[in-house]
């Protein structure tokens, strides 16, 4: 992956730019207004990370572009401010002051309506393995705009880590979270929006390994959930109880960990 700006970036792009290639270990290419197109060619058909003033985007030869958009987040976050309930937050029990780790964190959708549930005195640490999209995400949640300031300073608070979600399970310990949560790229995917689509080139694809709802489980206080496809034999095979909507495509599996 490569990282640059728009066609004429401000200095303060340019600057986020250069710092992000540092800490992603990933070069910094002035745009000198040359098409992503041949920017990309010229360096080997590689993913390019585009900065731009309120977030950024992904550019891969082939595909449809992704920009940092809270989209589904955004409507949600809307509606909890207005008093109303969210179904995710109330299978995972959260409450203000919870430590909530999100273990795939993908588009940080999730990630953006748990750290408006936890409040300022909680905490989202939110993991993402794939070098694109966590880049993604951390230009995003630092940087973008929605207007609306509760929302913006939830994005904020999130931090957003580049690891392999089992591999940072494995490291911490016994009941230092009060929910952990999994949202895997579904296998037979629901009907998509144009924002999630193009995810699927990016995202990591593989079934969650039983080892991680075993470590998650031994981390949390409160629940272990898990957000999948309805019917999908995951919440079986993984140990899970069924919260499902008549209206919904999509469950979510709960382990509770403290039988409240």
């Amino acid at each position: 992956m490569i990282i640059t700006t728009g066609d004429h970036p401000a200095r303060e792009a340019v600057s986020r730019a250069a710092a992000l290639a540092a800490l992603a270990e990933a070069p910094y290419i002035p745009r000198n207004r040359t098409s992503l197109a041949k920017l990309s060619a010229r360096h080997g058909d590689q993913d390019i990370l585009v900065i731009l003033e309120g977030g950024a985007r992904l550019y891969r030869p082939g595909q449809e572009e992704m920009m940092f958009h809270p989209s589904m987040a955004f409507v949600r976050a809307k509606r909890l401010l207005k008093g109303e309930r969210d179904p995710m937050l109330e299978a995972a029990r959260v409450r203000p002051g919870d430590t909530i780790i999100d273990c795939t964190a993908g588009l940080g959708a999730d990630a953006a309506v748990f750290a408006l549930g936890a409040g300022p005195e909680g905490s989202v640490l939110a993991l993402e393995d794939s070098l694109p999209l966590w880049s993604l995400l951390h230009e995003g949640f630092a940087n973008y705009i929605s207007g609306v300031k509760e929302f913006d300073e939830a994005l904020r608070r999130i931090t957003v880590k580049r690891a392999e979600h089992l591999e940072v399970l494995r490291r911490l310990p016994d009941k230092s979270a009060d929910v952990v949560y999994f949202d895997p790229m579904f296998r037979d995917p629901v009907q998509e929006s144009s924002a999630i689509s193009p995810l699927r080139a990016y995202a990591n694809n593989d079934s969650l390994d039983a080892e991680a709802i075993e470590q998650a489980c031994r981390i949390a206080r409160r629940t272990v959930v898990l957000k999948e496809k309805k019917g999908s034999g995951e919440f079986e095979r993984l140990g899970f109880e069924t919260q499902s909507r008549s209206h919904t495509k999509i469950a979510y599996g709960v382990i509770s960990l403290d039988k409240s």
